[in-house]
């Protein structure tokens, strides 16, 4: 399947779940995210700001902002991506081409070598594979910035046996499904 046809398929999915669907299944899925040595054993987190009817990321910034993680969260400034550390929910406003919540500032910018990504995306297989959402943002970052570990959270469908995939995409180290 094109990625095209990926997209329309999973969006079709997305958009078929109920709030509740979503608000269960996110809460299962970030349980399963705190249980992992990638997350106990990380002093920051990097985490996309869930939209539409991704995996809730709102929840899971606040329990790492109480066991006492910094928390970044990306902003896109021209044709890049950085992440921005923030310490409360207070400085974001949909912002950017896809109306996102955004860091209102430009800083500061995250320094955290080692922190967790939470990885968006629409796709994802046992590889740690991802078909993203096509702009590119997350590849090119992680390609300036290498080493971090990486994980992705995603519901059931969509996880697929095997992704073609570009030379540039940059797999996950660790899928979670529900």
């Amino acid at each position: 399947m094109d990625k095209k046809a990926l997209r329309r398929e999973i969006g079709a999915k997305k958009r078929a779940l109920s709030l509740e669907e979503i608000e269960t299944r996110s809460t299962m899925l970030a349980d399963r995210l705190y249980a992992t040595e990638q997350y106990r054993n990380a002093k920051s987190l990097y985490a996309y700001l869930s939209f539409n009817q991704e995996v809730r990321t709102n929840p899971i910034i606040e329990r790492a902002w109480a066991d006492g993680k910094r928390v970044a969260v990306p902003k896109v400034i021209g044709d890049e991506m950085v992440f921005i550390w923030i310490d409360s929910f207070d400085n974001l406003a949909p912002q950017g081409a896809f109306n996102i919540n955004e860091p209102i500032t430009d800083g500061p910018v995250a320094d955290d070598e080692t922190a967790l990504v939470l990885m968006p995306g629409l796709a994802f297989d046992p590889e740690g594979h991802r078909v993203g959402y096509g702009g590119g943002y997350y590849d090119r970052y992680l390609a300036k910035e290498p080493g971090h570990p990486l994980v992705a959270l995603c519901y059931d469908f969509q996880l697929y046996d095997h992704l073609e995939v570009e030379d540039y995409d940059v797999p996950v180290d660790l899928v979670i499904t529900d």
